[in-house]
């Protein structure tokens, strides 16, 4: 594929990708605003217990075969057919195993009423094993318009779903139906825009290969959810139920933040750098670009978050969330760099490297584990920060291994990072300080502060000629013409 059909691809992919996440969190931003009035931490806490056990049995169910598909050179039906009739039974099965170990579960947590709630919930996951070949298959593709009018879609059925059965009074069961629904209008979507079928033919062969890549992905992907949701599952057993809910409450506005970017990153980056394997120097360049691209978005989105979280908490969900506004700020820290490592881990897979990505997560999750156990005594917001501090300090880990492959140095890494680090930074300082000194009420604080720093930041770039912003609104309006 020549160098501008295959720019015009991504771009297209990029910007419906950014659409789509875009659109999803306003959606998701208006729903959790309603929902958190009619619900309590407590709600939140008892579905937020449950989220490692559901996201560790759909990480086994996937069994990273959607990377591996879309690493395969062609489009072969049997492949596809072989992970489909793979994947459904391992589905059922772990249903049937979580079913009998909710009991358990709810001991736990010392929480009798886990029980049904976890039997409810978990049958998102067997829905959602249904849709892993289709969704592999309009990712592989980069079908991202039709995976966006998928996700759209279900987000909105499932939404009011939501909020109506939270006004009648269902509580967290109003939650739990809520993600049920998402799941299977999703799943149904993905089916209707894929256009494939299984077919009885069941030949495990390319199981078989693509077991040894999968294998790695599934391993890498389960530490990968303990690793952003840990916090949970400690929460619930040394603290109270409202500590978890609080933590979900600002780790939810944190997510919608960061997978903004994220969703775009991941939705083109590793069928790009597959496309690219070929070339060295041309995937060393498409990645630096793809980097500035991601910093360009990443950093004044969720630095920007952080200075705001007091205001849009007290001002949507009420003062009765005040907690969850101070841990927001500081994991919107984080957050600005989880596109960056998710960037740096797309490549990783694209080149066949599940090992290193692997036993480099791995090493994370290890390294979170021992220091939430050893700082839990000192209270939630030591952990969060112990937390975002080991996340900062493992970019340097990440870019080890890419610039074993490609040959682009800390130096040229820093380069790619660092001025748009500096402007967004600068930016939110400088805005925090304007607003101060202006003494505008909490509302007015809100409305300041977003365009000060949106101004602040675009100016900051035109005056120092970044090209990456000249290059996105020439794309944007020739798009518009």
């Amino acid at each position: 594929m020549s160098d501008t059909s295959l720019k015009d691809k991504t771009a297209k992919g990029m910007l419906w990708g950014g659409l789509s996440n875009g659109a999803q969190q306003v959606l998701n931003l208006a729903f959790g605003i309603v929902l958190a009035n009619l619900l309590t931490p407590e709600d939140y806490g008892m579905v937020g217990m449950l989220t490692i056990f559901s996201l560790v049995a759909a990480t086994i169910q996937e069994s990273g075969f959607t990377a591996a598909l879309t690493n395969r050179p062609s489009m072969v039906h049997r492949d596809y057919n072989a992970v489909f009739w793979f994947c459904l039974p391992v589905s059922l099965t772990l249903y049937g195993v979580l079913f009998a170990a909710a009991p358990l579960i709810a001991d736990f947590y010392s929480a009798p009423e886990l029980t049904p709630l976890a039997r409810y919930l978990f049958l998102t996951f067997v829905i959602s094993g249904l849709g892993i070949v289709p969704s592999a298959r309009l990712f592989k593709t980069l079908r991202v318009k039709e995976r966006t009018l998928s996700n759209l879609i279900a987000l909105m059925t499932s939404g009011g779903v939501g909020i109506t059965l939270a006004s009648l009074g269902y509580s967290y069961w109003g939650i739990a139906t809520q993600t049920l629904v998402y799941v299977t209008a999703n799943t149904t979507l993905y089916w209707w825009f894929a256009k494939w079928r299984p077919t009885l033919a069941w030949d495990f062969a390319p199981i078989r290969e693509m077991l040894g890549f999968s294998s790695k992905l599934l391993v890498t992907n389960i530490f990968n959810h303990i690793n952003n949701n840990f916090f949970s599952l400690v929460l619930g057993r040394f603290y109270a139920d409202t500590e978890v809910g609080h933590y979900n409450q600002a780790n939810k506005w944190n997510f919608m933040g960061h997978s903004m970017v994220t969703g775009v990153v991941n939705g083109v980056a590793q069928p790009l750098f597959v496309e690219t394997g070929g070339d060295r120097e041309r995937q060393a360049r498409v990645f630096r670009k793809m980097m500035r691209f991601t910093c360009f978005l990443a950093f004044p989105v969720m630095l920007g978050l952080a200075i705001v979280a007091h205001e849009l908490i007290l001002l949507t969900i009420t003062s009765k969330w005040l907690v969850a506004a101070d841990m927001l700020s500081m994991l919107c820290v984080s957050g600005a760099f989880l596109p960056v490592t998710a960037l740096y881990t797309q490549f990783l897979l694209s080149r066949g490297s599940a090992h290193i990505y692997m036993w480099g997560l791995i090493a994370l999750v290890c390294v979170q584990l021992s220091a939430a156990v050893a700082v839990y005594p000192y209270g939630v917001m030591t952990m969060l920060a112990v937390y975002v501090g080991i996340n900062l300090a493992w970019i340097p880990v990440w870019h080890y291994f890419v610039r074993r492959t490609l040959g682009i140095g800390y130096r040229q890494g820093l380069l790619d990072i660092a001025p748009f680090l500096l402007a967004a930074g600068g930016t939110m300082a400088a805005t925090c300080h304007i607003v101060a000194w202006l003494d505008a009420p909490l509302l007015g604080a809100l409305l300041l502060k977003i365009p000060i720093a949106a101004l602040l930041y675009t100016g900051i770039l035109w005056l120092s000629g970044a090209k990456i912003l000249k290059e996105s609104w020439d794309y944007l309006v020739r798009k518009k013409r």
